[in-house]
């Protein structure tokens, strides 16, 4: 069994009936995902949070709530991945992917995320998107950042 842990995050993105997703290749699979990645040394979890949504989508967003945090362990390689979910807005389209392993952005509203659930990355995008729908939501403030 794996001996690592991998810290997350992930932004839920509403606009115009639809939410911001990426299709990626998981494993020589094409899935769909919120925008998501690994926190890296020296950044806050809001920064990463940013930093992913725009290099995987080309959007800047502005994080309004914390919607959760998840424990997903992968049936693929064995690793635990510990996400924080925030709810940002979209405020712009700034730039082109420049994630290579993003194959396509995505505007999916909630029933064609449902119709294509097979093709989720994990659970936890599914349940992302009902935790935003059913009103979950936590101020930014419960992130503390003590550098």
């Amino acid at each position: 069994m794996p001996n690592s842990v991998h810290l997350t995050v992930a932004t839920v993105v509403y606009r115009n009936g639809a939410f911001l997703c990426v299709e990626e290749v998981d494993n020589g699979r094409s899935v769909i995902n919120q925008p998501a990645g690994h926190v890296e040394a020296g950044e806050s979890l809001i920064e990463a949070a940013c930093r992913e949504t725009l290099e995987e989508t080309g959007w800047r967003a502005d994080p309004c709530y914390l919607l959760g945090l998840g424990c997903y362990t992968s049936p693929q390689n064995g690793e635990s991945y510990h996400r924080v979910t925030l709810v940002c807005e979209a405020i712009e389209r700034e730039t082109e992917v420049i994630d290579p392993d993003i194959t396509q952005v995505l505007w999916l509203s909630e029933t064609e995320l449902r119709e294509r659930q097979g093709e989720h990355r994990s659970p936890m995008v599914m349940a992302c998107i009902e935790d935003y729908l059913a009103g979950t939501q936590y101020p930014l403030e419960i992130i503390r950042d003590y550098r």
